[in-house]
């Protein structure tokens, strides 16, 4: 059979780069000696045997990844960020669920079983990404003619100084906390200028990484804030917690109690990567800006009019999310802490600052994340990923600030501030859904209602080719997985 023939079918292409995530995986079992587990499935209990039973799961597995991707939007950062949540739900169904099975255990979906298997949750978190990039490389190589396009000197430059510029905001989030050597992965060191370094160096890669993955972004700043959200959850777990430590000559520390300690740059990671994407889009748009002579999509209504209609759609979305926001607050008590930003310590000062701090939010997700939406899927999904990014710029991040203490990222902060997440992402349901049946409603009258109509259902169907429903998953597992495990 031709190579040709091979990566032009979905099935074979998907085996080949399985097998690839499956050489990173199983190198990173083999660091943890954690082999001889997959011996067990075929009765053996040898890490040779182990490695081989995980390379042919691997292949079946990237198999099936191969099928998913086949109809989807070919663009190289979507095919990754689908590998990222294909390896997370395989963490479920693999080592949660269907190994247990196969060795006779019984299912232990309790607290304890999922701490004991974290481990395999990073490895697939890995396994996933890899598929996802082998699968680019692999497309790129059966249509070598395109493969300079995703290429070019202007996005790589834009890349290189966004990924820059978010390292330095990293950088100083870090220093701030006291974290910034065991960022670089320095705890043994005091040369905090070398820790620079390697703390650029990261911002660099993850930049230029970014685009090579999205040379042309073509999606609104609401869309890239999220992704990059995702983007920099995985620059944690490749960067934090598995290249730094093996370059400082450490060895890997992915068990639930050891990551428990380096959860303080998660946040830092999820925030880094939403400020790489914004300044890479930004920057982006202004060279368009400076140096295109066209100006297009003219609004018949006028910038000043549908500024007016977003900022009313965003108020009133505001005040529907904070209102349910607020009964998750008035349950846990928590009312007094934010009337401490204004010097109170009264409910109902609490629940004005609230409504307030919901509706400059919800005017920021109107300006973000209009014409996102196409359906209320959609409006949910862009809604609940947006409440998780707030849950941790928010209440773990500027309310300290406010207060005059430091961002609170720890562990231990975050579980504690578990309600909070909650609330958060009932206030983006309300905010999403709300901001959506306000948009969808509106209908000018010099567009055939027809017409606006089908234009709906062609960006439907567009939205759900893309990786957007992936990253919804990946934003909500995140939030709602880690925090559990790593506090305990």
């Amino acid at each position: 059979m031709k190579w040709s023939a091979v990566l032009s079918n979905p099935l074979l292409a998907g085996a080949l780069a399985g097998l690839l995530g499956g050489l990173v995986y199983g190198a990173t079992m083999s660091e943890l000696d954690l082999l001889p587990t997959f011996a067990r499935l075929v009765g053996a209990d040898s890490a040779a045997a182990g490695f081989a039973v995980l390379m042919a799961v691997a292949a079946v597995v990237g198999a099936g990844f191969g099928l998913l991707v086949s109809h989807r939007r070919p663009e190289a950062g979507e095919t990754l960020f689908w590998g990222l949540v294909y390896g997370t739900f395989w963490w479920y169904l693999g080592p949660l669920t269907l190994q247990p099975l196969l060795q006779g255990d019984g299912l232990t979906w309790d607290l304890d079983a999922a701490k004991a298997a974290f481990p395999y949750f990073l490895g697939l978190v890995l396994y996933g990404a890899t598929i996802g990039l082998s699968s680019i490389l692999l497309s790129w190589g059966h249509h070598v003619q395109t493969a300079g396009q995703h290429i070019r000197r202007g996005p790589l430059l834009r890349g290189a100084l966004a990924g820059l510029l978010g390292a330095v905001l990293l950088g100083v989030m870090l220093d701030v906390q006291d974290q910034l050597l065991a960022f670089a992965g320095m705890m043994d060191s005091d040369s905090h200028v070398l820790a620079w370094l390697v703390t650029l160096l990261v911002g660099l890669l993850a930049g230029v990484g970014y685009a090579l993955l999205y040379p042309q972004p073509t999606d609104g700043a609401g869309v890239g804030l999220i992704r990059g959200s995702a983007y920099g959850f995985l620059w944690w777990v490749v960067s934090g917690l598995t290249v730094v430590p093996l370059l400082s000559g450490a060895s890997l520390a992915w068990f639930s109690d050891e990551v428990s300690a380096l959860f303080v740059t998660l946040p830092a990671y999820i925030l880094f990567g939403a400020a790489v994407v914004l300044f890479y889009q930004w920057l982006g748009a202004m060279v368009r800006l400076l140096f295109s002579d066209m100006i297009g999509g003219q609004n018949e209504e006028g910038i000043g009019t549908q500024g007016l209609r977003i900022l009313g759609r965003s108020l009133l979305a505001g005040v529907v999310g904070g209102l349910l926001f607020s009964l998750v607050m008035l349950q846990t008590d928590f009312l007094p802490s934010v009337a401490d930003l204004v010097g109170s310590s009264s409910e109902v000062a609490g629940f004005f600052v609230h409504l307030a701090i919901a509706v400059v939010v919800g005017t920021s997700y109107g300006l973000l994340f209009r014409r996102q939406s196409y359906d209320v899927g959609s409006a949910l999904g862009w809604g609940v990923s947006y409440g998780f990014f707030w849950s941790i710029l928010g209440p773990l991040t500027l309310m300290p600030l406010f207060l005059g203490s430091t961002p609170q990222w720890t562990v231990a902060a975050v579980a504690a501030a578990f309600p909070n997440l909650v609330g958060h992402l009932a206030y983006g349901v309300g905010l999403g859904i709300t901001f959506y049946l306000l948009e969808a409603g509106y209908n000018p009258w010099w567009i055939p209602r027809t017409q606006l109509e089908a234009a709906r259902v062609a960006h439907r169907r567009e939205e759900v080719l893309t990786a957007s429903p992936a990253l919804w998953v990946l934003v909500v597992a995140i939030g709602l997985t880690l925090p559990v495990l790593l506090a305990g």
